[in-house]
């Protein structure tokens, strides 16, 4: 509620970690986490919710009480009903890219042949299996999926050469809030990585990206004024 009195224009709600090295949780512990939070925001917040989730059960009862939007980091990849249930609902659907799993997804071999190439190709890819599913094009969005077996220099030029996925057509997602590779460069722990965090979203909104996911909501707004302005001036 504090988020969207600051400016949030949707809120995401994850119940299970996705950070490198982060274990799953069962279905019956994701969604005692996240049913109670939408349940409870639903009616008492005028934005759009999204589940973030990778099981097509929490999707389900998720979107039964109140969310409009499937954030799935495994891009249909980790349950072959998350389709089914998207499309059933007439949901909405972010589509990231991830290689491996949270666990494992920061470990071996990270290079990439072609970065930008290649992601391109596995969202296309999941885009098309979307449609299949009787999912709307106009319902989906793409997020490049930065820190998700990426190197920092790796999530550095997805950022810098951002418009490249503009060929796909659908608007982009970047989540860099806070995220290692920022620390990486300024040295910081996470909760004072916001200045890396605003010029990491300053750079994306100016290559291109539509929707930026933050922790600091308040803030961020006023950094996504700025870059916006100085996009269009």
């Amino acid at each position: 509620i504090r988020m969207v009195s600051e400016g949030a224009d949707l809120l995401d709600i994850g119940g299970e970690s996705t950070r490198p090295g982060s274990d799953p949780v069962s279905l019956e512990e994701e969604e005692r986490r996240v049913l109670p939070v939408i349940r409870g925001l639903t009616g008492k917040v005028n934005v759009p919710i999204s589940i973030d989730t990778m099981k097509g059960g929490v999707a389900r009862k998720a979107l039964r009480e109140g969310a409009e939007i499937v954030n799935d980091v495994s891009a249909l990849s980790s349950d072959k009903e998350m389709a089914g249930v998207i499309a059933g609902a007439g949901a909405a659907l972010i589509l990231m890219h991830m290689r491996g799993t949270p666990k494992v997804m920061q470990t071996g071999d990270l290079a990439y042949r072609s970065l930008c190439g290649e992601i391109i190709s596995y969202l296309g890819g999941k885009i098309q299996k979307a449609e299949r599913a009787g999912i709307a094009p106009e319902q989906m969005m793409i997020d490049p999926g930065l820190g998700f077996g990426k190197t920092v220099t790796d999530n550095l030029r997805l950022i810098k050469y951002l418009k490249e996925f503009k060929i796909l057509g659908r608007p982009i997602l970047l989540g860099a809030s806070r995220k290692s590779f920022i620390g990486a460069i300024t040295g910081e722990g996470p909760q004072q990585r916001e200045e890396g965090t605003a010029a990491a979203v300053t750079a994306g909104i100016m290559n291109g990206c539509h929707v930026i996911r933050v922790h600091n909501v308040a803030m961020m707004k006023k950094v996504a004024a700025m870059a916006d302005a100085l996009k269009t001036a």
